[in-house]
C-alpha cells in the first residue's frame, strides 16, 4: 500500500482549515485510516473545529474494542460530533464551528466509507467514479432535477452545505462499502480540489503511468491553485494494492 497525504492553503486564503490523518499502520482494530475534514467556523474556529475532530477521531477508534469496521467508524464519528457541538457551546470563540469529515479503511479488498458534508472519496481505475455523496444545498437541487451537474459547478451557493459534525446534537452519516480491484486508486479530498479540477482531468492526471504517487499529488494541489485556488486544499491518496500484479 502505498499513500500521499497533504494540504494547501490555496491562493484566496489566510488559514488553512483543512486537516487530514492518513496510515496503513492498525489504529485500533482497523488495520489502516485514512480522513479527509474541511473546518467551518470564524476565526480559528474552523482550524481547530477540523484538527480536533480528526485527533479525537483517531483516539476514539484507538480505543474501541469493536471489530465492526463501519460500527468503529460510526461510534467515533458520534463521539466526536457531540464533543465539538459542547465545546462550541461552552466557548464564545469557537461559537458556530464545525467540519465535514470522510473516512476511510480498507480492508482486504475491500473499502469502508463514511462521509458528512461535502468532501469526497473517489475511486480511479478505468474510470473514475465519485463514491460519496456531497452534503449541500446544490447537491440536493441536483438531486431533485432543479440543476444538471455543470451548472451546479459554478451555482453561487454551492459552498453551503446541509450535514456537519457540530451542527446539530445528532449526526446524520451516509455509509458505503465497495470492493477495490488492483490498479484502483483511492482518492479523499476537500471541495477545495474537487471545485477546482474537473472529475476528468483527476482521472488523468492520477491514472498516469509515468508518475508516482507523491508527484500525482504534488500536481493535483498545483492544478487547483493554478485554477485558481479559491479554498484550502486536501487530499490523501491511496494505492491499495502495490504489491499485486494484475493477471493476464
Amino acid at each position: 500500500m502505498r499513500i500521499y497525504s497533504a494540504t494547501d492553503v490555496g491562493q484566496k486564503r489566510k488559514m488553512n482549515q483543512d486537516y487530514v490523518f492518513a496510515t496503513a499502520d492498525p489504529v485500533g482494530n482497523l488495520p489502516n485510516l485514512f480522513v479527509v475534514a474541511d473546518g467551518m467556523g470564524g476565526h480559528n474556529a474552523g482550524d481547530y473545529a477540523s484538527s480536533h475532530a480528526v485527533t479525537s477521531m483517531v483516539e476514539e477508534i484507538r480505543q474501541d474494542a469493536d471489530f465492526n469496521p463501519v460500527k468503529v467508524i460510526r461510534h467515533a464519528i458520534e463521539c466526536v460530533n457531540t464533543e465539538i457541538l459542547t465545546q462550541a457551546q461552552q466557548d464564545e470563540k469557537l461559537r458556530g464551528m464545525g467540519t465535514t469529515m470522510v473516512v476511510a479503511t480498507i480492508v482486504g479488498h475491500y473499502a469502508y466509507v463514511a462521509n458528512v458534508g461535502d468532501s469526497r472519496l473517489y475511486v480511479i481505475g478505468e474510470k473514475i467514479q465519485q463514491i460519496t455523496r456531497d452534503h449541500s444545498l446544490v447537491q440536493e437541487m441536483v438531486r431533485m432535477g432543479e440543476l444538471d451537474p455543470e451548472q451546479a459547478r459554478k451555482h453561487p451557493k454551492k459552498n453551503i452545505i446541509t450535514r456537519a459534525l457540530g451542527a446539530e446534537k445528532t449526526v446524520d452519516i451516509d455509509f458505503f462499502d465497495l470492493k477495490l480491484e488492483p490498479g484502483d486508486v483511492v482518492l479523499m479530498c476537500s471541495d477545495g480540489l474537487s471545485n477546482m479540477v474537473e472529475d476528468s482531468q483527476l482521472r488523468e492526471i492520477i491514472s498516469d503511468t509515468s508518475t508516482d504517487l507523491d508527484e500525482k499529488g504534488r500536481i493535483l494541489i498545483r492544478e487547483a491553485n493554478r485554477n485558481g485556488g479559491k479554498d484550502n486544499i486536501a487530499i490523501v491518496l491511496v494505492e491499495p494494492f502495490t504489491d499485486e500484479v494484475k493477471a493476464c
